[in-house]
């Protein structure tokens, strides 16, 4: 995979990081994280340039998750439950994005794409609920520029050592779904206290 990806980003260059990510964030099942730090890593050795890059990447998870929200809005939710298993988006994935957008929409649009198998869903269930676009696209976009930098500059900063986050996604990414589960439940938890307050 990373020989594919590295082929990529060789021949393809900034274009070639669009394209992959949009079809990442829409459901194809592409190694995101492990593609944004190798991207980070291609920065680290000068054969991409660093703010070139960053937008490119910020481009194709705006592209994505917008596409993601169109099909969601235009096609709904049978679409999801028909296709989704085919590309490991399962029905108990899609009950539990249901659930947590219901509870912390806005959270879950910003920080979902640190979740694996549930930034490919934020969009989709978003659309599906009527969440109003503009809504949509501030908290997404946010998310966007958050996830791709984070990675990015990962990839940059661990130099030769960039394969060590794919190792780490892959052997504890469940861990990163209950940490990320608890976070956002205490951060909803405390919003709702706040709210209350006032």
């Amino acid at each position: 995979m990373v020989h594919h990806i590295q082929s990529l980003i060789e021949h393809y260059g900034y274009l070639g990081i669009i394209v992959i990510l949009i079809g990442g964030i829409v459901g194809l099942p592409l190694p995101d994280e492990v593609f944004l730090t190798y991207i980070g890593y291609s920065v680290y050795r000068e054969n991409l340039a660093h703010i070139p890059a960053l937008i490119s990447a910020m481009i194709g998870a705006v592209g994505g998750i917008t596409l993601s929200y169109y099909i969601g809005y235009r096609f709904g939710l049978p679409l999801l439950q028909k296709y989704g298993p085919k590309v490991y988006i399962t029905e108990q994935k899609i009950a539990f994005t249901k659930k947590m957008f219901v509870k912390i929409g806005p959270l879950l649009l910003v920080i979902g794409y640190f979740i694996p198998g549930v930034r490919h869903l934020t969009a989709y269930i978003a659309a599906i609920n009527n969440y109003p676009y503009k809504k949509f696209a501030l908290f997404a976009y946010i998310g966007a520029f958050i996830w791709t930098f984070t990675f990015i500059s990962l990839g940059k900063t661990l130099g030769e050592k960039w394969r060590f986050v794919g190792y780490y996604l892959s052997h504890y990414s469940i861990y990163l779904i209950l940490l990320f589960i608890v976070g956002m439940l205490i951060a909803y938890y405390l919003f709702k206290k706040r709210n209350v307050q006032k």
